[in-house]
């Protein structure tokens, strides 16, 4: 008779990260991609002064920009960093405050705009029907 002998594999006892290095790869070059898209609005030199900042728990504000050369910015608008024409930012911020009247405006002008172009952005806003509209400042001023 002959005996027949039952080898018993032995279980592999290791992991294969091969899946796991392939998931993280594609998270790190999501997370790559998006990163300069999450920064947004138009590089202005914000003029320096000391104050309260916006409440945390309010909605996000929207924020219309004005560069050194005088061209407006909406931060809500399809492309940011596209100028816009003033009757569509007046009509882009109605829009925007039927959707939610209790959002907050903010102006965010460049130090060197000048101020005629802050006021004349100020009085667009207010006949758009914003009730009330606040100036963005850089809060890394020291008190002199």
């Amino acid at each position: 008779m002959m005996t027949v002998t039952r080898r018993r594999r032995k279980q592999v006892s290791e992991i294969n990260v091969v899946p796991y290095i392939d998931v993280m790869l594609v998270l790190l070059i999501i997370f790559m991609v998006t990163a300069p898209l999450i920064t947004q609005g138009v590089k202005v030199d914000l003029p320096k002064a000391s104050a309260e900042p916006l409440d945390p728990e309010s909605k996000p504000p929207i924020v219309v920009s004005v560069d050194k050369d005088g061209n407006y910015f909406l931060s809500t608008a399809n492309d940011p960093n596209e100028a816009i024409d003033v009757v569509d930012l007046a009509v882009a911020v109605q829009a925007e405050l039927k959707v939610s009247p209790e959002r907050p405006v903010v102006v965010k002008g460049d130090g060197a705009v000048q101020y005629n172009q802050v006021v004349q952005l100020m009085v667009l806003l207010q006949r758009a029907g914003v009730p009330q509209v606040g100036l963005m400042t850089d809060n890394s001023a020291g008190e002199q």
